[in-house]
């Protein structure tokens, strides 16, 4: 059979898929999913890199897993050799259910069809450190006294015997963990090594879906670009979900990063190994340093942490001097990463430029990349003769991929193809976006109280029920301390850095208002009435680093820096926040933005109305209480009153 009905019936394999035997489960046929499959597949088959902007609710995974399946079939029939497919993304969570909800229930409409005989099988893959080294464990295990140890801590060491990767082990400490994991050069002489067995079976060729993180993607792409072993299996195409996030990713493996954490980890391992002197020292030292990188960014510029990392230089040097040689092998690359981190923060070096990110815990990361990297991930990533399908719901604003083009290193590759997927969501009926007549005005004295006042008259339209998206920390802290001036009548909750903890209560409060920042503009599922109210009181431009003063320098103008790179990434910004809103077909919702420069006629707001989907426009809070009691049932305000 030649190449062309090979072609012809991969596609038609789409269509029956989608057409076919998702409906016999229940699943709603959306045309515009099958849509964006054949545009993946057809990049898959051309040797492309396909550009992929769905929205959400479009459906990409179950779109990426079937265009992947057709075209291994597809090569197959032209009696091509079996590669597996690389699957990356950001979220475990992502990488979990793809894996174990997914791709299970996709296997079983094929076989049942009799497309495939054999199920479709994916492993996920993670770097060296999430797996338990048996030599190691046996070792930890008999330097400890089980009874004095913590029980829950000793239970999960135990545990570990019958569990390969140890994020699966809950209580097991961070100390331990360092303790038991492969290292980087594994020179284990056992026979019967569950982590060598562990890669010879991903090796084995039956899976199809290799499912990896962005991190090791990326640290896969540069040993092989430095002629290194390679960390993964030769793929026959690359499929980059939450791609938005790759840039940010390439950011830090291309460079250092430093957080209290690391700083922290150093001193438990030297109190661990009983040099209690050593690590008295590096805390004390380290104190002034570790109270600022506890606290979120907050715009402050880099600088701000540079004279903090003298005393702790000074004390690692002494530190790595004396006791370098004392030490296990974990310890002393651990006291040679933090020692040559600190120095390189606290001197600088001219190739790198140093900024500031909030780290995992809502505190601040310190972070130095190479001043071009675009042309590392040219080098890198879009070298390797493989086919690509990069997708997120927030990769373009409107049809305009250029800015996520231009921070991947994309933007003059021939291969790319860009295709954007509306959202199936009725937003013209289930949502309203509020932006009010007179909203708080930024630079008055009385901002905060203006800017409460508002916040609770909409609460009080919507009955609760809010999610309220800061900029930063500041905002939202003099938010809280004025909302109760108001009649505040919901529970309210502060995002801090218990983060799932307080979304859980949250969501367990019915008709409660949270109040977060950072990272919770992306990444949180509402679903339901939980939020229907989503207020933003001010848009989410970037605050200026040195990274951006260094973008600045490719443009003539400031005014053609604003239109090309910060109106850009605020909007993509934007359009993540109004994620939270709607996350089903039955959601309802209010999308309040307060912030003056969006309002009508106002500087940004043709930038605001382009970024987000077609829906009514209001600036009454008449109408915001109007359209709640239109789409609510009598429960939503039976929550509100209890």
């Amino acid at each position: 059979m030649n190449y062309d009905n090979n072609r012809q019936n991969a596609h038609n394999e789409i269509d029956r898929i989608f057409k076919v035997l998702f409906p016999t489960r229940n699943m709603v046929e959306r045309p515009e999913q099958a849509a964006l499959c054949h545009r993946m597949l057809d990049a898959m088959l051309e040797g492309g890199i396909a550009l992929c902007d769905a929205g959400t609710g479009i459906g990409k995974t179950y779109a990426y897993l079937v265009a992947g399946t057709v075209y291994s079939r597809f090569r197959a029939a032209c009696g091509l050799g079996p590669k597996p497919i690389l699957v990356s993304t950001s979220s475990i969570a992502l990488q979990t259910a793809a894996r174990d909800e997914y791709l299970p229930l996709l296997s079983e409409l094929l076989t049942e069809d009799g497309m495939i005989a054999q199920p479709l099988q994916a492993v996920i893959r993670k770097g060296k450190s999430h797996y338990v080294c048996d030599e190691r464990l046996e070792r930890r295990l008999g330097q400890l006294d089980l009874q004095r140890k913590n029980w829950k801590a000793g239970a999960a060491l135990l545990s570990l015997w019958g569990q390969l990767d140890m994020d699966e082990t809950a209580h097991l400490s961070g100390y331990d963990r360092e303790r038991v994991c492969v290292p980087r050069i594994c020179e284990c002489q056992r026979e019967t090594c569950r982590y060598r067995a562990f890669l010879e079976d991903c090796d084995s060729g039956q899976y199809l879906f290799q499912i990896c993180n962005h991190n090791l993607l990326l640290a896969d792409a540069i040993h092989r670009g430095s002629g290194r072993k390679p960390i993964l299996p030769d793929v026959c195409a690359l499929i980059v979900d939450e791609a938005h996030k790759l840039p940010e990713t390439a950011r830090q493996m291309f460079g250092v990063t430093l957080a209290a954490e690391d700083i922290r980890a150093l001193t438990h391992s030297l109190r661990g190994e009983r040099f209690l002197l050593a690590a008295e020292v590096l805390t004390d030292s380290a104190k002034s340093l570790l109270r600022k990188l506890d606290r979120p960014p907050e715009g402050k510029p880099f600088g701000h942490y540079q004279k903090s990392l003298a005393a702790p230089e000074r004390s690692l040097t002494v530190i790595h001097r004396q006791l370098h040689s004392l030490l296990t092998p974990a310890t002393r690359r651990r006291l040679k990463n933090v020692s040559s981190s600190v120095a390189l923060f606290h001197q600088g070096h001219p190739d790198m430029v140093f900024y500031t990110e909030e780290d995992a815990h809502g505190g601040t990361m310190l972070c130095a990349t190479i001043a071009d990297l675009t042309a590392q991930l040219r080098q890198t990533l879009w070298r390797q003769e493989r086919p690509a399908v990069l997708t997120s719901a927030t990769l373009a604003v409107g049809e305009d991929f250029r800015r996520f083009k231009e921070e991947t290193g994309l933007l003059t590759d021939s291969r790319v193809t860009e295709s954007v997927s509306l959202s199936p969501f009725d937003y013209q009926q289930n949502c309203l976006l509020y932006l009010p007549k007179f909203p708080p005005r930024q630079k008055a004295a009385a901002y905060y109280d203006e800017l409460a006042k508002e916040i609770a008259a909409l609460l009080d339209a919507a009955q609760g029920h809010a999610l309220a998206l800061f900029t930063s920390y500041a905002a939202m802290s003099a938010v809280k301390e004025r909302l109760p001036d108001h009649g505040l009548r919901y529970p309210l909750f502060t995002m801090g850095r218990s983060a799932i903890h307080t979304t859980e209560q949250f969501k367990a409060s019915p008709g409660s208002v949270l109040l977060a920042a950072g990272a919770a503009w992306e990444g949180f599922d509402f679903p339901g009435d939980c939020v229907s109210l989503l207020i933003i009181p001010r848009l989410p431009f970037a605050v200026p680093d040195a990274l951006k003063e260094k973008e600045r320098e490719n443009h003539p103008t400031l005014r053609l820096f604003i239109r090309a790179v910060v109106v850009p990434e605020m909007q993509i910004k934007l359009k993540q926040g109004f994620g939270r809103a709607i996350r089903t077909e039955t959601d309802t919702c209010v999308v309040a933005i307060l912030d003056e420069r969006a309002a009508k006629g106002k500087r940004y707001s043709k930038d605001v109305l382009a970024a987000l989907p077609e829906m009514p426009v209001t600036g009454s809070l008449e109408d915001v209480a109007r359209f709640i009691r239109q789409v609510k049932g009598p429960d939503y305000f039976r929550e509100a009153s209890a």
